[in-house]
Parts: C-alpha cells; sequence; structure tokens
C-alpha cells in the first residue's frame, strides 16, 4: 500500500470526486478525513457488530483504530444506510465485511472500491469458513437476504467457526499496520483461547445438561450453527433469513406443534425483532414467558454504555436464555441480579 504523500494527494482527490458526484458536499468530506489517513491514523470500518468488536479486541493496545458502521438498535444486516456510511468505508484503510450475499449495501461498497481502484484493504472475514446447507424447512423462495449460493451465512454463533475469522482479520490488520503485528498476533490468540474457546466450553455445558434437544424460537433464521455445534434442533419462526421477514399463519401453527409436542414453557424472542409473534404465542399456547436471544448482530444503547461485545452478549443474553429455554434452570436463577425481571417479555 502506498502511503507517500503523493499517494495520499492523488487518493484523497479521487474520493473527493467520489463523494462530489453523488450530490455529497465538499465540505461534509473535509469534516470526514480529520480522523482517517488524511491525519495518519489508520481505521478500520466493519459492517457487521461481531465483526467490529473481533476488531478491536486484537488492535487493543495499538493506534489502529475499528469502527462499527451498524447504528445502534439495529441488526446488522436488516437496514439501508445512507451515503455517510459508504463515504466512511472509502475513507478507511481497510473495510472488514462478512463476504458477497449477506449484506447488499456492503457487496455495494465493495463493487465501488473495486470498480473506482480504490486502495481500501478488503477485509473478507469468512474466507476459509465452512459453512453448512441452509436449513431443511427453510422456504427456499424466501431466502431473503443472506443467503449465499444455498448456505447458512451466521457462521459465527459458533464459537470455533469464529476463530477464522478472528484470524481472518488478524491477517487484514497485519497488512494495513505490520508495524503492530506482534501485537495484533498476540491479542488474537488470547481472545480465541480466553475468550471464544471459553464460549464453546460454557455454551456445550449448557446444551449437554438439557434433557430436552428442542428451541422455540420466535426469531428468524440465524440459529443453525448453535444447533449444528451443540446437537440441539433450532426451531425459528421465521423461515427465512431475513430478520424484518414476515410471519406466516403456517409459521405460528407448525410453532404450536413444536411447542405442544415438546412441553416447552419458555422461548426466545430476536432482540431486534418483533415481539407481536411471541405475545401470539403466549396467548395461544402454553407458553409462560419469552427471554431475549441475539445472532451479536446488533447491541442496545445499554449495552454500548457498558461496552458489551461478542463475549459480554453471550454471557448475559444468550446463555441464560439458552438455559431457560431448554430448561435447565428457572428464569430466576439464570444470569445476573435482575435479569429474569428484565428479561421476562422484554419490550
Amino acid at each position: 500500500m502506498d502511503k507517500s504523500n503523493h499517494g495520499v494527494s492523488s487518493r484523497l482527490s479521487r474520493r473527493q470526486a467520489l463523494v462530489a458526484g453523488s450530490g455529497v458536499l465538499t465540505a461534509g468530506v473535509a469534516g470526514c478525513l480529520g480522523g482517517g489517513r488524511g491525519s495518519g491514523g489508520t481505521t478500520a470500518v466493519a459492517s457487521f457488530f461481531s465483526f467490529y468488536d473481533f476488531g478491536r479486541q486484537i488492535a487493543a493496545d495499538t493506534p489502529v483504530a475499528v469502527e462499527n458502521l451498524v447504528p445502534t438498535g439495529l441488526h446488522g444486516h436488516g437496514w439501508q444506510p445512507n451515503f455517510d456510511v459508504t463515504r466512511r468505508i472509502i475513507e478507511a484503510d481497510a473495510f472488514i465485511h462478512v463476504g458477497p450475499g449477506f449484506q447488499p449495501w456492503a457487496d455495494r461498497a465493495i463493487e465501488t472500491i473495486e470498480g473506482d481502484g480504490i486502495d481500501t484493504d478488503l477485509i473478507n472475514v469468512r474466507e476459509g469458513v465452512e459453512l453448512v446447507d441452509l436449513a431443511a424447512s427453510l422456504d427456499r423462495e424466501a431466502e431473503g437476504v443472506g443467503a449465499t449460493r444455498g448456505k447458512d451465512p451466521h457462521f459465527w454463533l459458533d464459537p470455533q467457526r469464529a476463530r477464522q475469522s478472528v484470524d481472518n482479520i488478524t491477517e487484514g490488520l497485519v497488512a494495513v499496520a505490520p508495524d503492530h503485528e506482534d501485537t495484533f498476533r498476540e491479542n488474537a490468540q488470547t481472545y480465541k483461547t480466553d475468550v471464544l474457546d471459553r464460549i464453546d466450553s460454557d455454551y456445550q455445558a449448557i446444551f449437554d445438561a438439557a434433557d430436552r434437544k428442542v428451541v422455540q424460537l420466535a426469531a428468524h433464521n440465524a440459529f443453525q450453527y448453535i444447533g449444528v455445534r451443540y446437537g440441539v434442533e433450532m426451531r425459528p419462526l421465521v423461515t427465512n433469513l431475513a430478520a424484518s421477514g414476515d410471519v406466516k399463519p403456517q409459521d405460528i401453527t407448525r410453532a404450536k406443534e413444536v411447542i405442544r409436542e415438546n412441553d416447552i414453557r419458555y422461548i426466545g424472542n430476536g432482540v431486534f425483532e418483533s415481539r407481536r409473534p411471541a405475545r401470539q404465542l403466549l396467548e395461544e399456547t402454553q407458553v409462560e414467558a419469552y427471554f431475549p436471544v441475539t445472532p451479536y448482530a446488533g447491541v442496545r444503547k445499554e449495552w454500548v454504555e457498558n461496552d458489551w461485545g461478542y463475549e459480554e452478549i453471550a454471557d448475559n443474553i444468550n446463555m441464560p436464555t439458552f438455559e431457560v429455554v431448554l430448561g435447565n434452570e428457572a428464569p430466576e436463577n439464570v444470569g445476573p441480579d435482575g435479569w429474569a425481571e428484565e428479561w421476562r417479555n422484554f419490550e
């Protein structure tokens, strides 16, 4: 990568031309450039929360800044960004993305980068990850956003597959900031061992302890990798891959059958998804309450304030809910103090 003054000047003029061509005021570009390449800093931007978090853990104790492009409170592939987001990508040293076919807006940004010769490095977190086939229950005509040639893209829910994405991000950051290679690699190894392997072990213990091997989720089809990894059947209410997918009458009917046949008292509901279907199941079945699950695709305001990442969300959201919905523990016996009161039938 050309880091000479001439390279920087040429690079910025190309980007300003791109911005101007999109109808954005040049003054806005100047304001954006202050913390990017023009100031000598190194910045990587991420299209998805989980990989932003991995990136910032890897870049800890270095001057490399990693930024999350997904606004607080939104699902990672259920929104359409404006040009400001594309501009942030163009101005960054690296763009951390989830591979083709998952976020159409990210694919378009990559086309712009490659088509216009912009030297933002592209870090594909999915490179080398073995994907599983889409769930057999998936309506192939309603695959929605995220379908990747018949494969399920939500691999990061499996902590062991997530290790490969940590390696991919590490290699990408080494390429843009080689002076910090040793720190990147040390941080990555620590994170894989102390966090991802520990989460994997804790998940395994939860699912091993369960008598029931079926989980009903009032959520979209994002949790198959949990089932594949730990030997349980994850039953999504929304059978397509998009978090904004519609719930069909047959989805509700199927969920009612699963709940009755497996004597299910508690279900999981996506944090960033509608609560209405879960409430319908509360009214029409034996289900007593729903509790939160998330595919680590976004963050709530209070999570940001508490500096929660992939690890904290696993510990404080998904793990307690899986303990409850599997019947391992009563809601009041899991999570931090007040967890059940906070999250029972949450709004």
